[in-house]
């Protein structure tokens, strides 16, 4: 029991260091390795740019090792609408944010138009509105010492609803991809008990990717996905993925002062998309975990025509 405690309160202390905050609840945005593999919860003007509706999950399991360690799921569905020119796309998804007593839960919204700057590129503009929900299980916390401010929540259940929103543009053609976003918008105070106080900050996004055809079998495709958050140094995933026939790929990617990835996956008749990717952490943490781990699945619908 003393060992749980005491690495429960590692990973409290390495939270709250890492994401720069005053209280674990001030997290910023949910962490995914393939963030290309599900890219509406970044930016919602993603809506609508294919001919198709779509499916999307995210599961993540991070710092592997460690009692309580954080666990991500994301769920999305997105697609244009069915009029001749589908120039608009709907769509919406879910986040899940478990990291031991303390959850956060989104439920979003998202709308999109796009419209031609010329014959092979497109411009994308989005909204998103959600609601968010911060929740504390006090009967999960345990501390050794009695003086910490915790005990206060000790088999209680805060819960907190708060309203949220993001924007976005995103410009694409058949072989090239970039994006700006800002999510989490509202810069909401979070308060679930007395000595408690802290405020959302607004997260800002610039991706981009390009696919290069090698011949009619192999293309690679670098992507990278760019955060900031204040008061946070920037940090930058790069990725780089081998593809085969549209139909196996694997790739490497590096998340500063955090981690190495290891990506791989495969899709069946361009229909369902099944992927995995492994974190080895570079950060101090470390010395604390095994790495983390990640799956993604993701089904197309029939092509509209």
């Amino acid at each position: 029991m003393k060992k749980k405690i005491e690495m429960r309160r590692i990973l409290f202390i390495a939270l709250i260091i890492i994401l720069g905050n005053n209280f674990l609840f001030a997290q910023q945005e949910p962490l995914f390795t393939q963030y290309m593999f599900n890219p509406l919860p970044y930016n919602p003007a993603i809506a609508g740019t294919n001919n198709y509706y779509q499916i999307r999950l995210n599961s993540r399991f991070q710092w592997a090792g460690i009692t309580d360690a954080p666990i991500t799921n994301c769920l999305s569905a997105y697609g244009p609408n069915g009029g001749k020119n589908k120039d608009m796309g709907y769509g919406g998804y879910i986040v899940s944010d478990v990291t031991g007593p303390t959850s956060r839960t989104g439920f979003y919204g998202a709308y999109a138009y796009n419209i031609a700057l010329n014959n092979e590129i497109r411009l994308s503009m989005g909204l998103a509105l959600g609601l968010l929900q911060y929740k504390i299980d006090g009967s999960k916390i345990s501390t050794a010492d009695p003086n910490d401010p915790i005990p206060v929540l000790q088999g209680a259940s805060p819960s907190l609803f708060l309203p949220d929103a993001s924007v976005g543009l995103y410009m694409y053609a058949s072989n090239f991809q970039v994006g700006f976003s800002a999510v989490q918008l509202l810069n909401n105070k979070l308060k679930l008990y007395s000595s408690g106080l802290s405020k959302l900050t607004s997260n800002f996004y610039l991706t981009g990717g390009y696919k290069y055809f090698i011949d009619r079998d192999w293309a690679i495709e670098p992507t990278t996905l760019i955060k900031a958050v204040g008061p946070v140094p920037l940090q930058m995933d790069l990725t780089a993925k081998v593809i085969y026939q549209n139909m196996v790929w694997g790739a490497l990617s590096y998340r500063t002062s955090d981690a190495l990835s290891i990506l791989i996956g495969y899709a069946y008749e361009k229909k369902i998309f099944i992927g995995y990717s492994y974190d080895l952490g570079i950060s101090a943490i470390r010395k604390y975990q095994s790495g983390s781990h990640e799956i993604m699945i993701n089904y197309h619908f029939q092509t509209l025509k």
